[in-house]
Parts: structure tokens; C-alpha cells; sequence
């Protein structure tokens, strides 16, 4: 059965096939029930890793809007830069790990490096430690900016440098007779990543949404991103504690390497005789032929040829990467009342790994076979294609869900406008006449809606009671009309000018009564409110609010509650009238200055479930195809290769975000959505001319030649072409045996549970 994996390849290298005496001599490993008991602390250390880096970048990108106050664009931009690092520096890891260090060493020293940019990231995220005037917001945010990026740095350098040899070195501990034990611990491997970050994007968005801090409580970063790092922590020790258990295998140089130092000379060597006196080859790349032998020019060949049909799949990643990203902070102005439960916004994320545990066994063994009883010829490229497709269909509907929510969003006043509402605090109603608008309100009412004007206006209140009004451009502005003697006025206080961010309701109070007031919600203080005054906004969450009403009397106390959704604001009017005691709430009303999210978050579902089921048929299929496509001894070139595509995807976002300038977020989906329809066209051309081979019959052939036929630099391999012509037909027909055609599983096993 496939099995998709949270796109971590842990095999991008060639040491995982060398030759039986790669390994030390250790004598016979301990084993439990046939595994060694080495695989048991990979399997661990695999496990929190995982844990440890998706439960960090759930709520990375929130980090970055809410704790370091980023615009959107500039998140998302830091976040698929860290998202592209991550899948750049595994070429880097798998060639110091192949070339130098061995791969034990490696997971080792980048692991150092790993636990250090995740203890670093959860200290940035202390406010305390600038908050010098103990308002809960950093005094010195260019400090924690610093820190962040330090530590995402090393976070990057850490995870992507292990990402090609925690499995390669797993399936090491494994002897040549332990073929169905290395099999069934890849796929307990895999499982082990998945569960790792299905059970991270579900609990670290719950560890962010507590409240934490010495001098005022705030979302608890520190803690969403310290038990990752905690994680990390114990990952690095478990792998340690099974130091003298592994079996290690020296560096035995890295294929990648080969590969690129065979090119280079190819396109060099053909510069230097591009003559005409110098007769034309076959090939390109047959311009190696005077340093490197045919064998591994025509394995370079097949490599390419599949690499070119790389070209036009980063846009997928594009697509697919923005789930962390735009799709987060679109769930942040929806509702997420589940009813039984509430969803945070960076917990959609879980609907993508839940999906795949679903839709991975549904594709395997239902779907791909009635379309083969259909008769149907639904090749790996054209399920490539239909991936794509399905992730822009994915987009189209993230389109209309952005659609729906802007209609619910409040206009705000541009920069050459000025919005106003108005309260009644008279105790009779009162006809207001504000320009050319005409108001009736009843007493203690507000009005409905937000009043536009571009300049100043004048502002009757009744008989002999007409005032010039002047607001602030750009602003929101109330206006609460008093009686001052025998004529009304109005005193006027400033509104927020845009939607409360995360879900939280923005609550003030305006105090009507006679005396001062102290009212507060738990750890929410709106401070002492005077006669006729309002307090500053407070913070609330969703559900049912407890507040505290008290006064400087004896017995002056009052508690009432009140319901709030996600994404409102109200303003809570104690009126004069207003009593202590247990039926207080009936004298405090409150005016809706911003109504809540109405659009459920339920609706990023149909687009999950899209671009979920567009990464099954395309990552999983793409995978497959390649490795189907190529040599044995080159799976890690396309390995890399596929990780280069992640990691330029999410490049091409940033390059998408800084240089459109569309005001709205649904335009830039449908751009992302005609882009990848553009780019799977293109695909679908390339993939209609591509012709299918067989690298186990191609390499044979070159084992075969005789002696007569090799140059005279060639007689001298002929040895060791007879042994790769054994290796590579023993590969290939044990590849005919498995599901997979997998020719070596620490390769194979990407997709394999």
C-alpha cells in the first residue's frame, strides 16, 4: 500500500547501498523478536523529531503576525523562506554525511545544531524579557526578531542536514537475511513520522492558546514552541543513549557529487570543442565519455531525463505549501464552534494528515483498481496531472471561501474618510440629524451603523443643540451624546479600525452610573471607569465571559455573563440605572460595533480535502514513477532533485507575494489557481512526448558488451561492469517481486507502509 509521508524523505544518499563490507564488524547485534534493538531508539528519535518540527511551524506563521507584528504578506514571505531552507540543506546533509562525516556523525552534530535553534526560538518568544513597562507587548521587538531568525536558521540547517540519513541509517542496523524486518520497519518508521506530526499540529496550537507571563499573561509562544524543543531535547539523548548498539558505516563518497562533477565536465568539454572540425555526438552529455565511463553517462542520461520532467513541479509545492501559511490566517477570521469543541486556526492543519491516513488506502485499493477494470490508462503521468489539477481546484475554492468572508468583513474609511456611530445616553429618545443623515435612537441605544463623511459636518441634537463635528481620516470614531444641563452633547472616543485579530472579541464598557467603576475578566483588566467615560478595549475569547463588576462600597459587587463568538466588538453600556447585586445584568446593554465571524471554518474542509487528495495522487505517483525511471545507485539524485522542487515552490510563493499587488486575498488565490493550471498544460505536453525505460535492461546491456568492444580505457572496468550488471539484475527482478518495484528499500520506502 502507498503511503504518503509529510514529504521527508530521509534517504537522499548512496552510502544506504553500499556493499556488505561497508559495515564494522560488530558480531552479531542484539535483537527483540528478529529487529535490532538499535532501530528501537531510531524509531523514537524519528518520532520526536517530527513532533518537534511540525509542532513548530503549526504556529510559526501566526508567531510572526501576532507576537512580531507582521503584515501578512511579510509572514508568509519569512515562512516559505524558512519552509525552502528546510528542503534546501538536505543535498548539503546527505554530502557531508556520504563524504566526510559518516551518517552517524551527522544526525549527531546536526542534531546539536537542531536542539539549540528550537531552544532559541522558544526564547524569542518570552515577551517578559523587554517588556520593561509590563504591558505584555516586547518593548525591544528588533531582539526577538534577531533571535528568531537565528534560530530558524539553525532549525533549517538541522532538520533538512539529518532529513537524508536518520532512515538510510536505520535500514544499516538491518543484515542481508533481515529483508522483511528492514521492510516492516520502514513502514513502522513512516508511521512514526506521520503520528509525529498529526499529534503536533493538534497539541501545540492548544499550548499557544494558554495564557502565560510574569507581569500580564499573553498567548503562550514560549510554551508552543518549548515542548518542541523540549522534544528535541530528548530526541537527540535517545538517539545517543543507542551509541553502542549501531552498526556505522564509513563515508563511501557521495553519487550526487558524481552526478554533478560528470555534467560539468560534459558541458565543459563540449565548449571547448564546439569547432566544427570536431565531429557532433549523439548526445550532450556523451561529452563526458573521455573521463567517465559509458555506464555511468547512460545512468546520468536517465537521470536527466527524468529531472527535466521536475521543471514544472514546484508549482505544485507553491500551491501546496500555502496551508501553513494563507489557509492559517484565513481560518483566523472564520468561526471555528464546532459546537462540541472549538478549533484554532493552526489546527485546520490536522485536516491534511488526517485526510491522507484516509484517502492513501481509499486511492491503493479502490479507486486506482476500478480504473484499471475500467480499462483505463491512467498512467503515473497522468495521475501527476490530475494532482496538480485537483490542487488548483483546491485554490478555487479557497477563492470562494475568501469570497464569503469578505463579504462579512466591516469597510473600513480610507485614509481620506471618517467613520462615526452614535449612543444614546439621554433618558429619551433622540432624533439626531448628523449631515444628511437623520438618526432615531432610543435611550442607552447605538446605531446600527457606521456613518462615512470626508470632512467636517454638522451635528444637530435637538432644538438650539447643534455642534460642527470633526473626526479623524482614517479612523473609527463613537460619539455618546450626554445631557449637560438643559442641552444634549456629545463626547467623542476612538474606535479600532480593523477586524480583532485571532478570533478574540474586543470589549469595552462605557460607565453610565454616577461612580466609578472597577470591572475585569479574569486576567483581562479594563481598569477603574469613571461617569460618562469608556474603558480601554480588552481582549476576550470565545465562549461564555465572566466579568466582575465592582465598586468602592461595601458590597458593590456584580457579576454577569455574557456570550461572545469570534471576531466581534461590542460596547457594553452601564447605565445609569444600574444596581449591585445578582440581577445587575439587566442594566447593562450591550451595542454591536463589529459583528462576529459568521462563515464557519468547516468550509476549508472541501479545499483540504482537494488539496489532500491532490498531494496522494501527485507526491506519492511522482515518487514511484521516479525511482521506476532511474538507476538503482542514482534514487538519491532524484531524491534531491524532488526535495530542489519543495524547496523552489516555495520560493516561487515569495516571489508571487512581494511582486503582486492584488488588494484581495481571493484574486491571489485564482492566481496561484491559473499559474498551476498553466504550469500541469505545459506537464501534461511533456509527459505526452515521454517515453518509458527499463534502467535495470539498460545497464545490463553495458555489463554484456565483450571485450572487443570496450576502449581501451574501458577494458579495465569490465570487472566491476560484470559486478553492477549482477547487482542491477538482481535489483530489477526483485523489483518485479515487490508492489513497489523497489530496488532498495532505504530508497523505496517513501512511499511504502
Amino acid at each position: 500500500m502507498g503511503f504518503l509521508q509529510r514529504r521527508d524523505p530521509k534517504s537522499t544518499h548512496t552510502a544506504a547501498m553500499a556493499d556488505k563490507g561497508e559495515k564494522k564488524d560488530k558480531g552479531k547485534s542484539a535483537t527483540i523478536l528478529g529487529y535490532p534493538i538499535s532501530i528501537f531508539f531510531i524509531v523514537v528519535n524519528e518520532f520526536c523529531e517530527r513532533f518537534s518540527y511540525y509542532g513548530m511551524r503549526a504556529v510559526l506563521v501566526l508567531y510572526f503576525k501576532y507576537f512580531l507584528q507582521w503584515d501578512d504578506d511579510l509572514a508568509t514571505t519569512i515562512y516559505h523562506t524558512f519552509v525552502a531552507l528546510c528542503y534546501l540543506t538536505p543535498i548539503l546533509g546527505a554530502i557531508v554525511a556520504d563524504s566526510w562525516l559518516g551518517k552517524f556523525k551527522t544526525i549527531i552534530y546536526l542534531s546539536i545544531v537542531y536542539t539549540l535553534g528550537q531552544i532559541i526560538m522558544a526564547v524569542s518568544a518570552i515577551h517578559d524579557i523587554t517588556d520593561h513597562n509590563k504591558d505584555g507587548i516586547p518593548d525591544d521587538r528588533t531582539f526577538h526578531i534577531a533571535l528568531s531568525m537565528v534560530g530558524l536558521l539553525l532549525i533549517a540547517l538541522g532538520t533538512g542536514g539529518i532529513k537524508p540519513c536518520v532512515a538510510a541509517f536505520g535500514g544499516d542496523q538491518f543484515e542481508d537475511h533481515q529483508e522483511k524486518q528492514r521492510s516492516t520497519f520502514f513502514s513502522i518508521f513512516y508511521l512514526s513520522i506521520n503520528a509525529g506530526s498529526l499529534l503536533s499540529t493538534i497539541i501545540t496550537p492548544i499550548l499557544r492558546a494558554q495564557e502565560c507571563g510574569i507581569h500580564k499573561k499573553m498567548q503562550c509562544y514560549p510554551l508552543a514552541f518549548g515542548v518542541p524543543a523540549a522534544l528535541m531535547v530528548v530526541a537527540l539523548i535517545v538517539f545517543i543513549i543507542g551509541s553502542g548498539m549501531y552498526n556505522k558505516t564509513a563515508p563511501q563518497g557521495n553519487i550526487i557529487v558524481k552526478v554533478c562533477s560528470c555534467i560539468w565536465f560534459a558541458i565543459i568539454n563540449r565548449s571547448r570543442h564546439r569547432s566544427s572540425q570536431y565531429p557532433k555526438r549523439e548526445h550532450w552529455m556523451d561529452w563526458a565519455d573521455e573521463k567517465y565511463d559509458k555506464l555511468l553517462i547512460a545512468q546520468v542520461k536517465m537521470v536527466l531525463k527524468v529531472l527535466f520532467l521536475y521543471i514544472p513541479l514546484p508549482m505544485f509545492w507553491a500551491l501546496f505549501d500555502q496551508q501553513g501559511s494563507r489557509w492559517t490566517l484565513q481560518a483566523t477570521t472564520l468561526n471555528g464552534d464546532f459546537g462540541f469543541m472549538t478549533i484554532q486556526p493552526d489546527q485546520m492543519q490536522t485536516v491534511n494528515p488526517i485526510l491522507i491516513l484516509i484517502l492513501v488506502p481509499v486511492m491503493d485499493s479502490v479507486i486506482y483498481p476500478l480504473i484499471a477494470k475500467c480499462k483505463l490508462n491512467f498512467s503515473p503521468l497522468k495521475r501527476m496531472t490530475v494532482g496538480m489539477l485537483l490542487a488548483a481546484l483546491a485554490f478555487i475554492a479557497a477563492a470562494l471561501v475568501q469570497i464569503q468572508i469578505d463579504k462579512t468583513l466591516p469597510t473600513f474609511p480610507s485614509s481620506n474618510e471618517a467613520q462615526v456611530k452614535f449612543i444614546n445616553m439621554v433618558d429619551t429618545k433622540l432624533d439626531i440629524k448628523a449631515g444628511g443623515n437623520d438618526i432615531s435612537l432610543e435611550p442607552y441605544m447605538g446605531s446600527p451603523e457606521y456613518l462615512t463623511f470626508n470632512d467636517t459636518f454638522q451635528l444637530q441634537l435637538g432644538p438650539n443643540a447643534t455642534y460642527p463635528a470633526s473626526l479623524d481620516k482614517g479612523n473609527r470614531s463613537t460619539l455618546v451624546v450626554i445631557q449637560d444641563g438643559d442641552l444634549p452633547r456629545y463626547i467623542k472616543f476612538e474606535d479600532i479600525n480593523s477586524k480583532p485579530e485571532q478570533g478574540v472579541n474586543a470589549i469595552r464598557f462605557l460607565n453610565g452610573f454616577n461612580a466609578p467603576l472597577n470591572i475585569t475578566l479574569d486576567e483581562v483588566l479594563f481598569g477603574v471607569t469613571f461617569m460618562n467615560s469608556m474603558s480601554a478595549y480588552g481582549d476576550v475569547p470565545q465562549g461564555n465571559a465572566k466579568f466582575s463588576i465592582r465598586g468602592f462600597g461595601p458590597g458593590q459587587e456584580c457579576f454577569f455573563n455574557q456570550k461572545f463568538g469570534f471576531g466581534s466588538s461590542f460596547t457594553m453600556i452601564i447605565m445609569p440605572n444600574f444596581t449591585f447585586g445578582p440581577d445587575c445584568q439587566s442594566s447593562i446593554h450591550p451595542v454591536m460595533d463589529m459583528s462576529p465571524n459568521t462563515v464557519h471554518m468547516a468550509w476549508q474542509i472541501p479545499q483540504y480535502f482537494l488539496m489532500t487528495a491532490g498531494e496522494v495522487v501527485f507526491s506519492v505517483t511522482g515518487l514511484e514513477f521516479s525511482y521506476s525511471q532511474a538507476p538503482s545507485n542514482m534514487k538519491s539524485v532524484l531524491q534531491a532533485g524532488w526535495l530542489l522542487t519543495v524547496a523552489v515552490g516555495n520560493i516561487i510563493v515569495l516571489i508571487i507575494s512581494e511582486a503582486a499587488t492584488l488588494d484581495d486575498q481571493w484574486a491571489e488565490y485564482i492566481l496561484f489557481a491559473s499559474l498551476l493550471v498553466l504550469v500541469c498544460i505545459i506537464f501534461a505536453v511533456m509527459a505526452y512526448f515521454y517515453t518509458y525505460i527499463d534502467p535495470a535492461k539498460i545497464e545490463a546491456q553495458f555489463a554484456e558488451r565483450k571485450p572487443e568492444e570496450l576502449e581501451p580505457d574501458e577494458k579495465n572496468r569490465k570487472k566491476s561492469l560484470e559486478m553492477t550488471k549482477k547487482d542491477k539484475v538482481e535489483n530489477h527482478k526483485e523489483g518485479r517481486r515487490s508492489s513497489k518495484g523497489s530496488s532498495s528499500d532505504e530508497e523505496e520506502v517513501q512511499t511504502k507502509i
